[in-house]
């Protein structure tokens, strides 16, 4: 019995270390789920957070749909930094708060289905305006708040949306950059795109394009910035916009003077700008804390310039009028006394002729020796 049963528990034992070893041998296998991380194979995601990572782990399940690498201390994602293995099915990548500095040209390539892109909350210097390869990127979503180290990435990013090949962009979150400025048609390229997040920036200013061509804009956030004015040009362009739903503009010192005209009747006419109610004036001081939607065109003394300018021309033209008469009436006095006039002239032109040749007859004695003494015989 004890040999049958001996016998018997052999098989079961070799069946146990072969499913071990199998198990073991497929956890080194690429597709596996690299040992920092963890994965869930029902909702096919990949969770490697807070792991101190410097690298992209590989040998990543090529099935993965949602991969969070937060928290991590990768530094740079060079070119190809998510193409071994292949990841196919990739939607969201989610790179925040992991000290990147670096986007290179092409690390972002080879994602077919990547949806959502998060790299707020990094200190980038440098974002590749190919990151994303030459081909068009189905990206939808793409947050990069609170990520710029310094202005110098503007540009680079300016140059990226325009690369054309964001085309499918419906989201853009550039919050928390201390962005000053925005590139002349720095989202011209992005014709999808839905909602933009500019709040919590210093912008001071908006060119009068800056949001050219965005037709399916819905949503806009210009709050939390350092906006004084927005020119009639601007307003007019925002107005323009078919979908355009909600626009946010609280925490702005606005200046009201004149400037902010086309704002105010904005205000009273529409319901685009969320808070509207809310929003105040902060200089001069005579109208500080004035809601903007109470305030009216003569508070802005918009016309008091277009006065004084046409009181100026008012003078111009009277001056001008006055010195025509002024020339014609001595005209006509030149034209009555014409003959006296022609006599006066010939009268000096006589006095001046006998007075040159009174001189040149003196020249002519004293430039002759025999003259001279013959002068001065006579003046004996």
């Amino acid at each position: 019995m004890l040999v049958r049963a001996v016998r018997g528990a052999a098989p079961a034992a070799l069946g146990l270390v072969l499913q071990v070893l199998l198990g073991w041998g497929s956890a080194q296998q690429p597709g596996s789920c690299p040992a920092p991380c963890e994965c869930s194979e029902a909702s096919r995601t990949v969770k490697c957070v807070n792991r101190n990572l410097t690298a992209v782990p590989r040998d990543l399940p090529p099935n993965a749909q949602l991969l969070f690498l937060t928290g991590n201390r990768l530094g740079s994602l060079p070119p190809g930094a998510f193409l071994w293995p292949p990841l196919p099915e990739l939607s969201l990548l989610n790179l925040s708060g992991s000290h990147l500095q670096q986007v290179e040209a092409g690390a972002l390539a080879g994602l077919p289905s990547l949806r959502q892109l998060d790299l707020s909350g990094n200190a980038l210097a440098w974002l590749s305006p190919e990151a994303f390869g030459n081909a068009s990127s189905p990206l939808e979503e793409l947050n990069l708040s609170s990520s710029f180290s310094n202005q110098s990435l503007v540009p680079d990013l300016a140059e990226l949306l325009g690369h054309r090949v964001l085309g499918n962009l419906s989201r853009l979150e550039l919050a928390d950059n201390r962005l000053f400025s925005l590139p002349q048609g720095m989202f011209s390229a992005l014709p999808s795109l839905q909602h933009l997040d500019l709040r919590n920036n210093s912008l001071v200013s908006l060119q009068p394009d800056a949001f050219h061509s965005l037709a399916r804009l819905q949503s806009l956030d210009l709050s939390h910035n350092s906006l004084k004015c927005l020119k009639n040009a601007t307003v007019a362009q925002l107005r323009s916009l078919p979908a355009l739903r909600r626009v946010s503009l609280g925490y702005n010192p606005w200046d009201c003077n004149c400037c902010i005209e086309g704002l105010v009747s904005w205000l009273k006419e529409s319901d685009q700008v969320e808070g509207k109610e809310a929003l105040k004036c902060s200089y001069p001081e005579k109208m500080q804390d004035k809601a903007l939607v109470k305030t009216s065109l003569s508070d802005l003394a918009c016309y008091a310039p277009e006065s004084i300018e046409s009181q100026l021309q008012t003078s111009y033209v009277f001056l001008g009028v006055v010195l025509a008469v002024i020339g014609a009436i001595f005209l006509l006095v030149l034209y009555l006394n014409r003959k006296g006039i022609k006599k006066w002239m010939y009268n000096i032109r006589d006095a001046c002729r006998d007075h040159m040749e009174g001189y040149h007859y003196r020249y002519e004695i004293n430039a002759d020796p025999r003259l001279t003494n013959l002068s001065s015989s006579s003046e004996v």
